[in-house]
C-alpha cells in the first residue's frame, strides 16, 4: 500500500491536468457517467490496478470490468517490472547515448559525435556538415521520448560554430539526419518514421519478439506517440502492418488511412524486415544484464539503422494499437 501512494503522489507531481481534464469530460460523455464517479475510480485504480491516473483513460477503464482491467500493463507493473530485467546499475549503456552509440556502434550506420570527437577529428566535422540530408539532429544524452532535440540545416554553421553552438545551447551529441527508405518517406514525411520492437531475453537467454510496432509522424518533426503522433501493430512474421494507427490521446480517432499524405497504414509493408527483426535479436544479445528493452530502428534505403534502446519502453506503445491488456506477456518472465 505505501508503494502504491507513492505512485499516486508521482503521479499527482506528473499529471498533464489539462491532459485529464480533457480525458475526463470525454469519458464523462462516452460512458454516460458522473465525473466525479470516474475522479473517485480513476484514484481507485491507481492502488488497485497499479496504473496512473490518465491510464486509466487510455486503457479505457471507465469501459472495463474488473477482469479485463486485470489484463492491463500500467505505469506501476511496467516500473518494478523493467526494474528487475533491466537493473539501475546497467542501464547506463542505454541511458547516455554516448555509450550506447559506443557499444552498439555496429549496429549503427548514421554519422554521429559528441563535442570531444568535433574537437578531435577535424574530418568528422566536415562530413556531419556534408552529409546527404543537408540536415543535423541535436542531442542531449539522456533525451527521452523526442524531447530536447533539435533538427538545423547544415548550412546553419561551419566547423568551429558547430561546436560553439553544441557548448552554449547544452547539447551532449550531434548526428547526421536519417534519410529514411523511400516507401517510409511517402507514408509520412514530415519525420523519420521509425520501427519499435519489444525484446525479451528468457531464461535460457534466448530472444522472444514481444511486438513490434510502426510509429508514424503527423505534420511533427519526431514520431513518438507523446507528441500527438500514431503507432500501428506490424505481423511480426511478415512486417505488415495489421491494425489502424491510434494515438495516446483517447479524443482523437482511429487511421487507417494516413490523415496527412492519404496513404492506407493497414497493409503497409515494411521494408527490410527480416534484416530489421535481425538487428533487434542480435542488438539483444550484445549486452545480456538488460533483458527488457524496447528498440527504435529507422529504414533506410540500404537497411536498417539503429537510434536507440529503451530500458524503459513504453507501455502504450505496446498494448493501444492492439488494443489488448498484455500483462499476462510479461508476468511468466518474472518467474523465470
Amino acid at each position: 500500500m505505501l508503494k502504491r501512494i507513492l505512485y499516486l503522489g508521482y503521479y499527482l507531481k506528473q499529471l498533464e491536468k489539462d491532459k485529464y481534464v480533457l480525458f475526463l469530460n470525454y469519458a464523462a460523455n462516452k460512458s454516460k457517467k458522473s465525473k466525479l464517479r470516474l475522479i473517485l475510480d480513476s484514484f481507485y485504480s491507481v492502488f488497485r490496478y497499479n496504473i496512473s491516473l490518465l491510464e486509466y483513460f487510455q486503457f479505457r477503464f471507465f469501459e472495463k470490468d474488473h477482469n479485463e482491467r486485470l489484463k492491463w500493463a500500467g505505469t506501476g507493473f511496467m516500473y518494478e517490472y523493467q526494474l528487475k530485467m533491466n537493473p539501475k546499475d546497467k542501464r547506463d549503456i542505454l541511458d547516455d547515448k554516448r555509450k550506447f552509440y559506443k557499444y552498439y556502434g555496429k549496429f549503427i550506420k548514421h554519422l554521429s559525435a559528441d563535442v570531444q570527437n568535433l574537437k578531435d577529428d577535424d574530418y568528422l566535422v566536415k562530413r556531419i556538415l556534408s552529409n546527404p540530408s543537408g540536415k543535423i539532429v541535436f542531442k542531449v544524452y539522456d533525451g527521452k521520448c523526442g524531447r530536447k532535440i533539435l533538427i538545423k540545416s547544415v548550412n546553419d554553421f561551419d566547423e568551429e560554430s558547430l561546436i560553439h553552438f553544441m557548448i552554449n545551447n547544452e547539447y551532449d551529441l550531434v548526428e547526421e539526419y536519417i534519410i529514411q527508405h523511400p516507401e517510409l518517406l511517402n507514408l509520412s514525411p514530415s519525420a523519420v518514421n521509425t520501427i519499435r520492437i519489444f525484446t525479451q531475453l528468457n531464461k535460457q537467454n534466448k530472444v522472444e519478439i514481444l511486438g513490434c510496432r510502426l510509429r508514424i509522424s503527423i505534420n511533427k518533426s519526431v514520431d513518438n506517440m507523446a507528441a500527438g503522433n500514431i503507432a500501428a501493430p506490424i505481423n511480426e512474421k511478415t512486417g505488415i502492418v495489421i491494425g489502424p494507427g491510434v494515438y495516446s490521446d483517447i479524443t482523437k480517432p482511429q487511421e487507417k488511412i494516413h490523415p496527412v499524405t492519404q496513404k492506407p497504414i493497414e497493409g503497409f509493408k515494411v521494408p527490410f524486415w527480416k534484416e530489421t527483426l535481425q538487428l533487434a535479436t542480435d542488438a539483444a544479445l550484445l549486452f545480456k544484464q538488460n533483458r527488457s528493452i524496447g528498440w527504435d530502428i529507422a529504414i533506410t534505403e540500404y537497411g536498417p539503422d539503429l537510434i536507440e534502446g529503451n530500458h524503459d519502453w513504453c507501455k502504450l506503445l505496446w498494448q493501444l494499437p492492439v488494443n489488448k491488456g498484455m500483462k499476462d506477456v510479461l508476468i511468466k518472465y518474472l518467474s523465470d
